[in-house]
């Protein structure tokens, strides 16, 4: 049974939710900041003669095509999968902000893309800039638009810096920039609308920083209620019996700047049973190793392959590739992971360029 406490605002008590261990709930309000790759060659093979002609038209209709499916991922600005569509932008180091219009929800805001003003929630899931960049330019982008005050979420070691970003831009413009800021922590659930809610995972990076698990919340009726007519489950409704138990799916993870340590923690496991997990691979090649990208706070293509056995996902989508990378290199990245799992990889390529182009 869910109960609601009206002291904790959204912030929900799930201690007796089925199948979900229960979270550590701290009694607060969500705090209102109201006022306040080289080209493709052709092959060297000499048959004599023209026939080298051929060859080399050959290999000018390879690249050609390598070149349209390249321009393809580029005009490709959306992913639709399981009921979602996964958009935005991600490059290492420059910019991230990964948007799903269907729950209003945007995962950190490096910049400020159009589109992610329209939605109503964010969610911080650290500090570096290339993550947080874009936020007063979020609320107050709203604002102009007369749109409500985001509720934006941020790790809790972070709640007062945010808050101190805030009030800079409000005294530097003379502006309000209004805001419902919730410092939501590991092990903390809060309720999105009346069939979501949220609960952040540890992840690790460099810095504090967490990811977040979306979950939509079902009703099961109850198994010793299932042999019953409708009107005997009705009469025992009315009676004040609970006849059902509050289920909770994982539906979208997003792990944002992580080593892959996380898929080795017991309690991200909901993070790797998601329908969709939005995660990061940085590095995609030889030329950076694994160590490299952990001692970086980041994720090596290598590594989860790794972890594929605990990969549970229908699909995962990849992002924050580093800037160095081309869109061929992307697609031979998640043509590597693939092969290892039997969820459906995807990739978000926005930004990024074909080699040929």
């Amino acid at each position: 049974m869910m109960t609601l406490n009206p002291a904790t605002s959204n912030l929900l008590n799930f201690n007796q939710f089925h199948q979900f261990p229960p979270p550590t709930l701290r009694h607060h309000l969500p705090i209102q900041s109201r006022t306040v790759n080289a080209p493709v060659q052709s092959s060297g093979v000499s048959s004599g003669g023209g026939g080298s002609g051929f060859l080399t038209a050959i290999g000018r209709a390879i690249e050609e095509e390598e070149y349209r499916k390249a321009r393809a991922e580029v005009h490709k600005k959306s992913i639709d999968l399981d009921g979602y569509s996964i958009e935005g932008l991600s490059i290492g180091g420059h910019e991230t902000c990964v948007i799903v219009p269907e729950l209003k929800t945007a995962f950190d805001i490096g910049r400020c893309p159009a589109k992610a003003v329209q939605q109503n929630f964010l969610f911080i899931t650290h500090a570096h800039l290339d993550h947080i960049g874009g936020l007063p330019m979020y609320i107050a982008t709203r604002g102009l638009y007369s749109l409500k005050p985001p509720t934006v979420f941020v790790p809790p070691s972070i709640m007062e810096d945010v808050e101190q970003l805030i009030n800079i831009h409000r005294n530097m413009g003379q502006v309000e920039l209004n805001i419902d800021l919730v410092p939501l922590d590991v092990g903390e659930t809060y309720e999105m609308r009346n069939d979501l809610v949220v609960r952040p995972f540890r992840t690790h990076h460099v810095i504090t920083s967490q990811g977040y698990v979306i979950y939509s919340v079902r009703k099961k009726l109850r198994k010793q209620y299932t042999h019953l007519k409708g009107k005997q489950i009705e009469k025992i409704k009315k009676s004040g019996v609970e006849i059902t138990d509050t289920i909770l799916c994982p539906e979208v993870a997003f792990t944002g700047d992580t080593t892959s340590d996380f898929y080795l923690d017991p309690r991200s496991a909901d993070a790797l049973r998601a329908k969709i997990l939005i995660t990061e691979a940085t590095f995609l090649d030889e030329s950076v190793s694994a160590e490299h990208a952990r001692e970086h706070g980041h994720t090596h293509i290598d590594e989860i392959m790794e972890n594929a056995q605990w990969i549970r996902n229908k699909t995962v989508v990849l992002t924050h590739f580093s800037s160095r990378y081309h869109l061929e290199d992307i697609r031979q990245a998640v043509s590597k992971l693939q092969s290892k799992v039997s969820a459906k990889v995807m990739s978000l390529t926005e930004g990024f360029k074909s080699m040929h182009a």
